[in-house]
């Protein structure tokens, strides 16, 4: 005897098929005037399920579960003209801004422990 439930969470994998198919990949390619354009995408994804099933202290039970992720970002495009084909990578400024931004806070961590430490000269009479 098969557990519905379970039945059920399986029949959902299709959506996860489709999720992870070469058109979540490459994007459709468009046109501007005589150059073709085709975006690419870096696509990852896992998921993971379970199922039971057997009487429980109240006489019943039986379940069944499926989780799923999936995480797309922009890497590119090919740029196709006369015949060429060359690649355009996409550029993520967030990890260039937030990588500038730790380096200048050590920096001025850092100068103001060296001001700290240095020894401070007296004017004396």
């Amino acid at each position: 005897m098969t557990n519905p439930a379970l039945t059920t969470v399986l029949s959902k994998l299709d959506v996860v098929r489709d999720a992870m198919s070469v058109k979540r990949v490459f994007g459709d390619p468009y046109r501007v005037n005589d150059t073709t354009i085709i975006p690419v995408a870096a696509v990852s994804g896992g998921g993971g399920g379970g199922g039971g099933s057997g009487p429980d202290s109240e006489g019943g039970g039986s379940g069944a579960g499926i989780g799923f992720g999936v995480n797309a970002r922009p890497v590119g495009v090919f740029v196709v003209k006369d015949g060429t084909v060359s690649w355009r990578p996409a550029v993520d400024l967030l990890p260039i801004v937030l990588g500038a931004q730790a380096v200048a806070f050590a920096a001025v961590v850092a100068l103001r422990r060296a001001l700290r430490r240095r020894p401070r000269r007296h004017r004396g009479h």
